[in-house]
């Protein structure tokens, strides 16, 4: 990728100074992109009916708005499907809704939504246009108290294969895991594992490339992250260029 890009990327996330200041100064090596990939583990399948292979879109999302594999659906006020086109090269994958998606039915809205719009225009991508964003749960986990929490594996394996579904509708050329519960979930390793282990490094989803960074929302909160972020988004366009050439 050429500086010029690189710098674009940058300015069109408006996190310039940021991003400039830890690039010059971080010591922390980047992971080398030829580290060893994680082996090609199937993902859990959920222990009710499998959703259909002959399943359309339709249909696909008639079953989400209507399903009830877990107890998620009885405190849940709208399902969120995802939201983007249909046969979007790039499809990136969160945790699951919040209170505002829980609420409006989209992903990723707020300012998490906001930050990763514009991380998408800084690859030349948009929401519902050439890219689609969708999470591992379709519907907002909430501890006891009412906040938002990840979702158990139990919770995770009931809603995967409606994800599954979905990537075999739209046939991405690439995935990128956004947090630890999307990688985990996705490529099937030992959930203790932290994002910092997952980065740097192209894996497979069964025959797509997998590039894991940080969330959203996790960047809010951890603004010396966004350099990171940044070096695994130009990950994730090498291998686009590659799996796509």
């Amino acid at each position: 990728m050429s500086t010029e890009r690189r710098h674009r990327m940058i300015e069109e996330m408006g996190l310039g100074p940021v991003w400039t200041l830890r690039e010059r100064a971080s010591a922390e090596p980047a992971v080398p992109a030829s580290a060893e990939p994680l082996p090609d583990i199937p993902v859990a399948v959920a222990v009710s009916a499998p959703v259909s292979e002959e399943m359309d879109w339709e249909q696909l999302q008639d079953a989400v708005a209507g399903c009830t594999k877990c107890g998620l659906c009885r405190t849940r006020t709208k399902t969120v499907f995802g939201v983007g086109a249909r046969k979007a090269k790039w499809l990136f994958v969160g945790e699951g809704p919040g209170r505002s998606e829980d609420q409006q039915g989209e992903p990723f809205v707020g300012p998490a939504g906001k930050l990763l719009d514009n991380m998408l225009g800084a690859m030349g991508l948009k929401r519902g246009v050439n890219a689609f964003i969708a999470n591992i749960v379709k519907c907002r986990p909430t501890d006891d108290n009412g906040r938002d929490r990840p979702p158990s594996a139990e919770e995770a394996a009931a809603c995967m294969p409606y994800l599954q579904r979905q990537i075999e509708l739209i046939q991405p050329s690439i995935i990128v895991a956004l947090g630890k519960t999307a990688a985990v979930n996705m490529l099937g390793v030992d959930p203790e594992i932290p994002v910092s282990k997952l980065r740097g490094t192209v894996h497979r989803y069964r025959d797509l490339p997998l590039v894991v960074t940080y969330h959203p929302a996790y960047l809010l909160r951890s603004l010396q992250e966004k350099s990171k972020t940044w070096r695994d988004l130009c990950l994730a366009m090498d291998a686009y260029a590659d799996a796509t050439a």
